[in-house]
């Protein structure tokens, strides 16, 4: 109970004997100031006025709110009483007790007064405390023949719009009176009658959706869908207020411009700092998006298809085939009708037959040839068949290289990431931590918008931070070609497991009436079939529009589908090609070397013809 006792002098016949309790004020005071406990379950607390200007009076109930607010806090069940005839005290409190979160809507809060009806109805209309939360105003109107005592409550949503309406009073000779079917503490908010409420949100796909046809602004998206199903249910419309950026979304419901913010917030800490969040709807687990990676030129490509340890063994078994032929083949009793064969031409034959190419006959036609020979014929069919089948698959399907998946591999190759403006919570959340992995990749954010960042990931080193949503619906949209593959990938890590909410003013009295429609919209799986068909009619426009486009440049989808295969680039061809090129380079060093090394024979002179002549 809160007392200014400059000038308010109550009638005796008071429910509360106000003399007696005025008496008991000095005890009172003594017994629950100090600590946060309430004697007799009571806790007074008194602010003199004595002439004070307001700045003195608001640093004396400066204090007072905040022990107030611990007492509440600790109470399962509070009632606040403010008993003042001071419209600045008035003043001074509703704003000391709005910025000391003194009051919630289970708090009821009594003001007693004998102000001028005119007045005390232009102080009601004019603060959140009075006007807004669970407060009863007991007026005062004595005259010589009669005492009477009203009691007034601010109704924001009536049948009749916003106003002041008296549901009792009471008299010494009638007693309570009720005027109005409510009670004292009427609840204000179960039916908002048709008015016209402001809320924020700005374009966050696929929740918030923002497209301006002709002079017509139109809105859509899953929490567009909730908004429209929470104003049906408590019959209200709503105007969205003009938002440049993340941060004025939720500065106007910080400073109560706005009811809520209807577009996902995650639930941390960090964001309670400046507002409460409605009931938790969704569950999300912020993920990462970069670009796939994509095969590098190599001229390592033929060699792929086998291990290091197979191509050695390979090697090992032609050198010693190799050099066996040659021994058997260098013996005058097993000579070829071509003679002595070189070792060229047998290195030749036996390479010849691993690549798949017939003999020439030109080897010894010795026995221990033949099984050598065959020996080597069925190795090189099996090696053969197994590397060419090899080969053929890396070709066609490549292997792509590695991609990070997880935090610690993320960190490692990437200098930025990119996050949405408004999350610099984020980055606080992810400095704190614990892991040096999370202290890194908070190090390396920065914000910025979804498309630039996810352009940005595409040609240098960096990531983007979004909902898995969110960023299947952009790379779906944007970045996905007609056969399921994108340039774009989501990592598969969770880097942050949170609930998601709409951001609503401190304290505000209607959060229970919002909480029980999305409790009600969630649990009916609403929520997950708009997330659904949202995706869908995403992949549904992309594929729409990527034929469009391709009828465009002179081709339908019929001809495109029948083209759209994976053709060998020369990505693939480069380590053949290679190899041909320096393979055609040493035999014309060879040939270069042997003009100049070997000398060529002169030719014979040639004589004319001999002619005979006969005298």
């Amino acid at each position: 109970m809160l007392f200014s006792t400059e000038s308010f002098v109550p009638a005796a016949s008071f429910e509360v004997d106000y003399l007696q309790l005025k008496e008991e004020l000095p005890k009172l005071k003594r017994e629950s100031i100090g600590d946060v406990g309430a004697a007799r379950g009571v806790a007074v607390f008194e602010v003199c006025m004595d002439g004070q200007d307001t700045n003195v009076t608001q640093a004396q109930l400066s204090p007072v709110v905040s022990q107030a607010r611990r007492l509440r806090q600790v109470s399962w069940c509070v009632m606040v009483a403010v008993v003042s005839d001071d419209p600045a005290f008035l003043t001074a409190f509703a704003d000391w007790s709005l910025n000391g979160r003194l009051l919630v809507w289970s708090t009821r809060l009594l003001v007693v007064t004998h102000l001028p009806r005119k007045d005390l109805g232009a102080l009601l209309v004019s603060h959140w405390t009075f006007s807004m939360m669970n407060t009863l105003v007991i007026n005062t109107e004595t005259s010589a023949s009669d005492k009477r005592y009203s009691m007034l409550v601010h109704l924001p949503y009536s049948p009749d719009g916003a106003r002041v309406l008296q549901v009792a009073s009471w008299t010494p000779t009638s007693g309570l009176r009720y005027l109005t079917p409510s009670t004292l503490f009427p609840e204000k908010y179960t039916n908002f009658y048709g008015a016209t409420i402001n809320v924020t949100a700005f374009t966050f796909e696929p929740y918030w959706k923002k497209s301006i046809e002709g002079n017509t602004t139109r809105y859509s998206g899953t929490d567009y869908n909730q908004l429209v199903a929470v104003a049906q249910t408590m019959n209200f419309t709503f105007r969205v207020l003009p938002s440049h950026s993340w941060i004025e979304v939720t500065d106007q419901v910080q400073i109560r411009k706005s009811f809520m913010a209807t577009v996902i917030y995650a639930v941390i800490p960090q964001e309670l700092e400046r507002w409460d969040l409605t009931f938790a709807f969704d569950q999300t687990a912020g993920k990462f998006a970069m670009a796939t990676p994509v095969i590098t030129p190599s001229w390592l490509s033929f060699y792929y298809p086998l291990s290091g340890q197979v191509w050695i063994g390979v090697l090992a078994c032609m050198l010693t085939v190799c050099f066996t032929l040659v021994k058997i083949t260098r013996r005058k009793t097993w000579q070829t009708r071509h003679g002595l064969l070189s070792t060229g031409s047998v290195v030749l034959e036996t390479v010849g037959t691993l690549l798949g190419q017939g003999l020439y006959g030109r080897l010894s036609t010795s026995q221990s040839n033949h099984i050598l020979v065959g020996t080597w014929l069925f190795f090189g069919v099996v090696v053969g068949t197994a590397y060419r089948a090899s080969l053929i698959a890396s070709l066609t399907l490549p292997r792509l290289p590695p991609r990070p998946e997880t935090v610690e591999e993320l960190v490692k190759v990437v200098d930025r990431v990119t996050v949405r403006s408004f999350d610099g919570s984020y980055k606080k959340f992810f400095l704190n931590s614990e892991s040096s992995a999370y202290r890194e990749l908070g190090s390396m954010m920065v914000g910025g918008d979804v498309m630039d960042g996810l352009n940005a990931a595409l040609k240098m080193k960096s990531a983007y931070i979004s909902s898995p949503l969110n960023l299947q619906l952009i790379i779906s949209r944007n970045f996905a070609k007609l056969d399921g593959t994108s340039t774009l990938y989501i990592g598969k890590e969770k880097l942050l497991q949170a609930s998601l909410a709409w951001p609503v003013p401190h304290d505000a009295p209607y959060t229970a009436q919002i909480d029980k429609c999305l409790r009600i919209i969630s649990q009916a799986g609403l929520y997950e079939q708009w997330k659904k068909e949202t995706l869908e009619a995403a992949a549904r426009g992309s594929r729409m529009k990527q034929r469009e486009e391709i009828k465009q440049q002179g081709q339908d989808g019929t001809e495109h589908s029948q083209t759209n295969f994976r053709s060998l680039s020369i990505i693939h061809m480069q380590g053949p090609l290679l190899l041909l090129l320096v393979g055609i380079t040493l035999g014309s060093v060879a040939f270069v070397v042997e003009r100049l090394l070997v000398s060529e024979p002169h030719p014979a002179p040639t004589l004319g013809p001999t002619r005979l002549t006969l005298d």
